[in-house]
């Protein structure tokens, strides 16, 4: 919910299920049909936002009360984006899904090359990491890795490296991520020792991409 804020985009987009007419118009056809490959390419462009470091911001969007109808030509228009933006876009995409593992059971994020799973530091936190490596396994996503909300312990690396899931780092519980979310802003400025965590972790993602550029790199 303040993923904008922490991106520093002041005015986040609205979400794109929230434009009926233009899904209507890409999406829709006579008699409740609706077309499963609209027209995309220029959303990104025409909706997203962007932020002072050159993000673009994009909004899905989801059903937003119960009995309001069919989603299909919204789901329809929405699998086509995130298709066009994962595999014809020459940008970095990252998807910031909602907590949970119900994208796995629906295969929104099938083609990825990457997840990165969020782990607290509890038993549950770690029964939903192996059920996310079944489930992302199942549908061809082959790199998992995972970073430690809150900070961790010992336990909770040895259970992911168990898990065969890579752990990027751990971010430690700081009062100044609150602050920064109650002010509306981006972590990054308030710096500290939560953030220097979150540069390493970046750090550890690019060794990961680079990885990966590597293996599709011999396959061709």
């Amino acid at each position: 919910m303040n993923l904008a804020s922490s991106l520093g985009v002041e005015n986040p987009p609205k979400p794109l299920t929230d434009f009926k007419d233009l899904i209507q118009e890409r999406a829709g056809a006579e008699g409740g049909a609706f077309i499963y490959n609209p027209k995309v390419d220029d959303i990104a462009s025409k909706y997203g936002v962007m932020g002072p470091d050159g993000v673009r911001m994009l909004v899905m969007g989801t059903v937003d009360r119960g009995g309001s109808g069919c989603m299909c030509p919204a789901s329809a228009f929405l699998r086509a984006l995130l298709r066009h933006l994962m595999y014809k876009e020459k940008s970095a995409v990252i998807l910031d899904m909602e907590a949970g593992i119900e994208h796995l059971g629906r295969g929104t994020t099938r083609g990825m090359d990457l997840m990165i799973v969020v782990v607290e530091p509890g038993a549950r936190s770690l029964e939903t990491a192996e059920r996310i490596k079944k489930l992302s396994s199942e549908i061809g996503i082959k790199h998992l890795a995972a970073v430690i909300n809150k900070g961790g312990s010992g336990k909770v690396n040895d259970k992911l490296e168990e898990l065969g899931i890579r752990v990027l780092g751990e971010i430690p519980f700081d009062p100044r991520l609150m602050q920064a979310d109650l002010e509306k802003r981006a972590p990054i400025e308030v710096g500290g020792e939560a953030v220097d965590a979150i540069v390493k972790i970046k750090e550890q993602l690019m060794e990961i991409v680079e990885e990966i550029r590597e293996e599709e790199t011999d396959k061709k």
